[in-house]
C-alpha cells in the first residue's frame, strides 16, 4: 500500500512533525527576528502618518484626471508656493459628493495653504472652492496613541486573567509572550518595509491580537486534553503530548488562518491595489501581515515556551524521568514493553528492582500475587483427601 503524501497525514494529525523538540531552534530564530525589529526600530524608525507627525491634507476632485496626475501638478505646485514641501502619501476617497484624491503633505502655513489652493485651482481649471486643505496636529496622534496603548494593557490583563481561570498560569504567560512577539515582529516588518502608521494601523494592531489569542487558545485546549492525568502513566512525556496535540490542531490552525487572510488578502490586494480604495489598504496591511505571523508564533514559540515552563514542575519532571527510566530498562532488556507476552510461570526472570520502581512496574490493583496458591489446597482439590464422604465413612 502506498504511503500517505503529507497532507493527508497532516489532517489525520500523522505527520509527526518535531515541533516541540526543536524548540531551542524556534528560540533562537524568534530571538534573531526581534533583535532585527529592534535595530530597525532604532535606525530607521516608522514612517509616521501627519496623524502623528502633523502636516496638511488637499483634496481635489478625482475628475481633474488620474491620481498620479493629481500628484504630479500638487509636487510642482508645492516647490514653487509650499515652501518645497513634498506629497507624502495619497490615495482616492469616496464621498457622498462624488469621489476625490486625498494627498498628505507637511504641515503648511496659512498663507502656503492659500496660495496652494489657487495655484492648483488654476492648473485643473476648477474653482478655488472645489479644493479643500485641513491642518492635522501631531497631537491628534497622540492621543490615540495614548488610547491604543491603554487598550492594549487593558486587554493583555484581561486576556491573562482569562486564560488563568481556563487554563493555568503557565499558558497564560506563553500565551502573553507569543502576543506580545506578534505586535513586536508585525510593528519590525512595517518599519523594514516602510510601512505608513495611521490611526487605521493602530486599530488593525489591536484586532490582529483578538485572532492572534484564537490561533492559541485552540492549541493549548488540545495540549489540556492530551496531557490530562499524563503523570498516571509512563509512555509520553509532556513534551511528547503537547508535541502530539501540535500536529493534530496545526491543520485547523493552518485552515482557519488561510480562511481568514483570504478576505483580508481580497480587502488588500483588489480594494486598495486594484481598485484604488486608499482608505482600505492601511487597515487591510496590517491585518494581513498580523494575521500571518499569529499562526506561526502559536505553533512554533507558545507551545514550545509552555512545555519549556512546564518542565521546571516538580511532578511534570519526575514524571519525564520515570518515562526515560522505563524507556532505558525496556532498551536494556529489563522490562518487558507494554503488551508483549508475559514469561512463563516459575521462569527466571532478572528484573532490577530499583529500575522497575523507576519505572513504575507496581503490580495492578486486585491481581493475585504469582506463585502462591490458598492454604490447604492440592490439585484443586479440597483437603482432607476424602472427598464428599461424610465424616466416620470407611473405605470400602
Amino acid at each position: 500500500m502506498a504511503k500517505s503524501g503529507l497532507a493527508s497525514r497532516l489532517y489525520r494529525g500523522e505527520a509527526g512533525l518535531d515541533i516541540v523538540g526543536r524548540r531551542k531552534l524556534w528560540f533562537a530564530v524568534a530571538g534573531v527576528l526581534v533583535l532585527i525589529a529592534v535595530l530597525s526600530f532604532a535606525v530607521r524608525g516608522f514612517s509616521l502618518g501627519i496623524e502623528f507627525a502633523g502636516g496638511t491634507s488637499l483634496q481635489v476632485p478625482a475628475s481633474v484626471g488620474t491620481l498620479e496626475e493629481a500628484e504630479q501638478q500638487v509636487n510642482e505646485v508645492l516647490r514653487t508656493e509650499g515652501g518645497g514641501a513634498e506629497v507624502a502619501t495619497t490615495q482616492k476617497v469616496g464621498s457622498t459628493s462624488g469621489d476625490s484624491y486625498e494627498l498628505k503633505t507637511s504641515e503648511l502655513t496659512a498663507e502656503q495653504a492659500s496660495a496652494v489652493k489657487t495655484e492648483i485651482a488654476e492648473r485643473f481649471g476648477i474653482k478655488v472652492d472645489q479644493i479643500s486643505a485641513n491642518q492635522v496636529s501631531a497631537s491628534f496622534g497622540e492621543q490615540v496613541s495614548e488610547r491604543a496603548l491603554l487598550g492594549l494593557v487593558v486587554f493583555l490583563a484581561v486576556v491573562a486573567v482569562y486564560l488563568i481561570l481556563r487554563f493555568e498560569w503557565r499558558m497564560a504567560a506563553s500565551a502573553i509572550a507569543s502576543l506580545v512577539m506578534n505586535l513586536i515582529l508585525t510593528a519590525g516588518i512595517y518599519s523594514m518595509v516602510g510601512f505608513e502608521v495611521t490611526p487605521s494601523t493602530i486599530i488593525g494592531f489591536l484586532t490582529i491580537l483578538g485572532f492572534a489569542l484564537y490561533d492559541v487558545v485552540v492549541v493549548f485546549d488540545k495540549v489540556q486534553e492530551n496531557t490530562r492525568g499524563i503523570t498516571a502513566n509512563n509512555n509520553q512525556t509532556y513534551g511528547e503530548a503537547a508535541n502530539l496535540a501540535l500536529n493534530q490542531s496545526l491543520m485547523r490552525s493552518l485552515n482557519t488562518s488561510v480562511v481568514a487572510l483570504l478576505p483580508v488578502g481580497g480587502l488588500l490586494f483588489i480594494g486598495a491595489g486594484l481598485l484604488g480604495a486608499g482608505t482600505l489598504k492601511d487597515l487591510g496591511l496590517v491585518l494581513f501581515v498580523g494575521m500571518a505571523v499569529a499562526f506561526l508564533t502559536s505553533i512554533l514559540l507558545a507551545t514550545p515556551l509552555l512545555v519549556l515552563l512546564k518542565n521546571y514542575d516538580p511532578r511534570i519532571q519526575a514524571h519525564n524521568k520515570r518515562v526515560l527510566a522505563r524507556r532505558g530498562a525496556i532498551a536494556r532488556g529489563e522490562l518487558a514493553p507494554k503488551g508483549a507476552p508475559r514469561a512463563a510461570e516459575g521462569a527466571d526472570e532478572s528484573i532490577d528492582s530499583d529500575a522497575a520502581a523507576l519505572a513504575g512496574t507496581a503490580p495492578k490493583v486486585g491481581a493475585r500475587p504469582a506463585g502462591k496458591r490458598p492454604t490447604g489446597a492440592r490439585g484443586g482439590r479440597p483437603s482432607g483427601g476424602g472427598g464428599n464422604r461424610p465424616g466416620g465413612a470407611k473405605r470400602r
